[in-house]
């Protein structure tokens, strides 16, 4: 059986792809592109902008069109069951809680396994799914419900049988990293990190995004072991406390701008990323700028930007939107710009240094392309090392948004 599968959204979502994935190849089933006419396309989707929607719709009716079964899963089919079906009448809605049950669909087998299959060099390995937090923007936990864990021996395993199949990296993904260990007794994140340390020997641990509440002076004192990778992302949203009210994130700027500095002055080569939106209800010149000026000052490495999307059923659903479109695009083009300023100036500094970076990709038939312990992407001259390999290359240049190296014997 030939299946396509489609991911759109975040790395949870690239998590369960994967999941699905693995299983299905070790059940005998061909993964193909959705270009070479599969028998079945699971489409992935994601609902977290109104863009992500539109993509998500897009992808239905592409499956549609080439006339094979269709399965549609993930955050957009949680709650638009009846606009999927307007598109196809025939598909296969599973929503996000039944997502594995794809496997014995398809193949009726129920059993699954714990993974060791990546297409990616540093795998994702989810630890949580759900959020209890609520913001006024964001629908997450409409679709993905409240908080719930993975159990700590059920991480150790998959992060042993990617160890023994040769990945030097996994990155610990979920929802909302924080409220790891909430629903089961006695555990958090601190002590599932522990727990990794002492029983893997897996040579890099990266946390994908952690909300600035829960970086606690335990967890830096654990981030300070050599394994745990120096790369920290933590949302802002908004440099403006009015706004930071509205969406119900329960922070202040000043708190935020303190965690930074502190975590900046304990590890100097960190890269710190962040999260903001633009255009959010009531946000005026004033609120906008008392965000970019917090971003320009604070010692940020990258920004993952978004402009503001009405969701349905978040409470600030209903606020009045801000009508001047082209005041958010000015907005958003400005630190767009302040973004590029900020990578640029992150590569700067790590030039001249030696850093130990993952093989991910051939970029030619002499170069491959890696990421760094703290989240640089750097290529250099060398095609006959394996993928997945752990090498040290000292950094001598920056090539558009990439650093240029030489390997380190």
């Amino acid at each position: 059986m030939k299946i396509s599968i489609i991911t759109l959204g975040c790395k949870v979502n690239q998590y369960e792809s994967n999941y699905l994935e693995a299983n299905l190849v070790r059940l005998g089933c061909d993964i193909v592109k959705l270009s070479e006419n599969p028998d079945v396309a699971i489409i992935n989707t994601c609902t977290v902008t109104s863009k992500s929607d539109y993509q998500s719709r897009q992808f239905i009716r592409r499956a549609t069109k080439i006339g094979c079964k269709l399965i549609v899963t993930g955050c957009y089919a949680q709650l638009n069951k009846k606009r999927i079906l307007e598109i196809n009448r025939e598909a296969k809605i599973v929503d996000n809680f039944n997502k594995y049950s794809i496997i014995k669909m398809l193949t009726n087998i129920n059993e699954c396994y714990t993974l060791n299959y990546s297409k990616r060099a540093r795998p994702y390995i989810k630890i949580q799914d759900g959020c209890n937090n609520y913001c006024s923007y964001c629908i997450v936990p409409y679709v993905r419900g409240k908080s719930r864990s993975i159990p700590p021996e059920d991480i150790i395993e998959s992060i042993t049988n990617y160890e023994k199949n040769g990945f030097n990296e996994i990155v610990l993904t979920g929802i909302n990293l924080g409220f790891y260990g909430k629903d089961l007794n006695h555990l958090n994140l601190n002590l599932l990190l522990k727990d990794i340390l002492l029983k893997t020997k897996i040579k890099r641990i990266r946390l994908s995004s952690l909300e600035v509440n829960n970086i606690n002076e335990q967890l830096l004192e654990i981030m300070s072991d050599s394994r745990l990778c120096k790369h920290i992302h933590i949302p802002l949203q908004s440099g403006d406390d009015k706004i930071l009210r509205l969406m119900n994130r329960n922070y202040t700027v000043k708190g935020f701008v303190k965690k930074i500095e502190e975590i900046k002055k304990r590890f100097n080569d960190i890269c710190i990323g962040t999260d903001i939106i633009v255009g959010f209800p009531f946000e005026e010149e004033k609120e906008f700028l008392n965000t970019y000026n917090i971003i320009k000052r604070l010692p940020i490495s990258y920004i993952h930007l978004f402009k503001y999307s009405p969701r349905p059923f978040t409470n600030a659903y209903n606020l009045p939107s801000n009508k001047n479109i082209h005041d958010t695009k000015r907005r958003f083009n400005m630190l767009k710009d302040l973004c590029i300023l900020k990578r640029s100036e992150f590569y700067k500094y790590n030039i001249g240094k030696t850093v130990d970076i993952i093989v991910e990709d051939y970029i030619s038939d002499k170069a491959i392309i890696g990421t760094s312990n703290n989240y640089l992407k750097v290529i250099t001259c060398k095609k006959d090392i394996p993928l997945k390999s752990l090498i040290n290359v000292k950094l001598k240049s920056i090539i558009g948004d990439v650093a240029e190296g030489d390997i380190v014997n």
